[in-house]
């Protein structure tokens, strides 16, 4: 009994040291590497920091890209998604009501046009990028308010699309804040 009491009191311990301590100060160290430096990537503007990449972002103004809708409005702090599965009622009625006010502020597009994430909440509630699909059906919109051509907000819609990661993993994206930003650059 003390054998195998002792055992486990040492095995706790070296768990505790590596999984309590080397482990957190490895991740640390890696996080150093990456942009941000472990703090988060900003973006800036003239100077001043507009937000994080890795955040989603509120744009409700028809003049912008909208993202992702969001279950616990773009709050860093309480990320997480709805919990409702699609069949709950209470659910469908929000994704309806999200496609109604989409269609109210982009008349020339059908429900079917509409990509499932402009209407559908991520699961962290934070997800800073949208589909292709979606940036392309919002240009009319866009293009429309800004009095621009629609061709030069689709050369922006490519230019800002980063793809799957080593080609192969992931879907393209677009990152929103990014892509409104560069939209506010645009002469």
């Amino acid at each position: 009994m003390k054998k195998y009491l002792l055992t486990s009191l040492k095995l706790t311990v070296v768990m505790i040291i590596i999984l309590a301590g080397l482990y957190p100060l490895f991740i640390a160290g890696v996080a150093k590497l990456a942009p941000g430096h472990g703090r988060g990537e900003t973006l800036s503007v003239n100077g001043k920091v507009v937000g994080y990449a890795n955040i989603g972002q509120k744009f409700t103004e028809d003049k912008y890209f909208w993202g992702r809708p969001s279950a616990v409005d773009y709050n860093a702090a309480g990320s997480g998604g709805s919990n409702k599965g699609p069949s709950n009622p209470e659910y469908l009625k929000t994704v309806q009501a999200r496609i109604d006010s989409f269609l109210v502020h982009n008349p020339g597009v059908n429900k079917s046009e509409i990509p499932a994430d402009l209407v559908t909440a991520s699961g962290s509630g934070l997800d800073p990028d949208i589909s292709v699909q979606a940036a392309i059906v919002q240009v009319k919109r866009i293009a429309k308010i800004r009095n621009i051509e629609e061709g030069n907000l689709e050369q922006l819609i490519i230019s800002n699309t980063e793809k799957p990661l080593a080609g192969m993993f992931g879907p393209e994206k677009i990152n929103v804040l990014k892509l409104n930003i560069a939209l506010d650059n645009l002469k």
